[in-house]
């Protein structure tokens, strides 16, 4: 005997998709739907802004940043627009080639959320209910 199953989204604000295409209205180039949002950044958007802003300060290419770190250009690019979300060593050896250490690249995107949540205020509250 078959059983059905429900989909259920994992992530908060997801709504299951319909079945007729919603108009989308337009994004600026290189934009994510999340960043339109009002939504708490993930962390790996956080950390690929960061790690962006750090190279773009050196004056440096995808191409030279990722071959100090010891992976491919198109590999730095999808981490760099919050696409990837690299290793615990992969992000050490970026923080490595843009002379700056696991620590404070840390410290800096930690920075980064605090200051997103700042902006936009409390978050939703969730209360449970006794039974």
């Amino acid at each position: 005997m078959a059983e059905s199953a429900r989909a259920v989204p994992l992530r908060r604000g997801s709504q299951p998709r319909q079945a007729q295409p919603q108009p989308q209205e337009p994004q600026p180039q290189g934009a994510s739907p999340r960043k339109l949002e009002s939504q708490e950044p993930l962390w790996r958007e956080a950390l690929g802004r960061r790690l962006r802003m750090l190279r773009q300060d050196r004056d440096e290419t995808l191409s030279e940043t990722a071959r100090r770190a010891g992976l491919s250009p198109q590999y730095l690019s999808e981490i760099e627009r919050g696409r990837k979300e690299p290793s615990s060593e992969m992000i050490a050896a970026l923080a490595g080639a843009l002379d700056t250490t696991l620590v404070t690249l840390t410290e800096q995107v930690a920075a980064d959320l605090r200051g997103h949540q700042a902006l936009a205020g409390p978050g939703p509250v969730l209360l449970a209910m006794a039974a």
